[in-house]
């Protein structure tokens, strides 16, 4: 199982991509982080400056076609920079056409809602993002998770850091399903 985690080069909280990309390589799988730019990526702690990690991929590099599935981390300004770059956006809008499995926690569903994949649809995230959801054509339910099957593809979101248990438990299994279905 190769996922890639896909970041902007700064604004990503830290736990909701520790902890979910320990939890794929625990399960055996391959994490890869993908961002605008090669180098480094600059997380947080809430608005706190926290540790940086090298990028393995720059989305421009990246193809839908060689990941199984995508994590889209949380903090408020990762998903603000993702959505203002056509790369990044049309990156996560691919898993969507292939039918790829996606996880999305916190502010993360902005990315969705930008590349219009939130339309009939039900999700969670942070409160805050309520309306962009609901204008964008989705539901959005205040759940731990929600794992929504109704489109082209398993989408996956979570409200916060809180949830990341139930989070990290909801997205392997589903990307558990799609590996096996693809080793057919």
């Amino acid at each position: 199982m190769k996922v890639a985690f896909l970041v902007a080069p700064e604004g990503v909280e830290q736990v909701e991509l520790t902890d979910p990309w320990q939890a794929v390589r625990d399960a055996g799988g391959t994490p890869r982080l993908v961002s605008t730019k090669p180098g480094r990526i600059q997380a947080f702690n809430h608005l706190d400056k926290a540790d940086t990690f090298e990028v393995d991929q720059a989305v421009k590099d990246a193809t839908v076609e060689e990941y199984d599935a995508l994590v889209l981390p949380g903090g408020v300004a990762n998903p603000d920079f993702l959505r203002l770059d056509r790369k990044a956006v049309a990156f996560a809008k691919g898993f969507f056409g292939a039918g790829k499995p996606v996880a999305a926690i916190c502010h993360a569903p902005w990315t969705l809602v930008e590349a219009d994949v939130v339309r009939g649809r039900t999700l969670t995230s942070w409160p805050s993002l309520r309306t962009d959801i609901t204008n964008a054509g989705g539901t959005w339910v205040d759940e731990q998770v929600k794992v929504c099957t109704a489109g082209p593809n398993t989408l996956i979101t979570s409200r916060n850091p809180d949830d990341l248990k139930a989070f990290r438990e909801a997205f392997l299994e589903e990307f558990a399903k799609t590996t096996k279905g693809a080793a057919r």
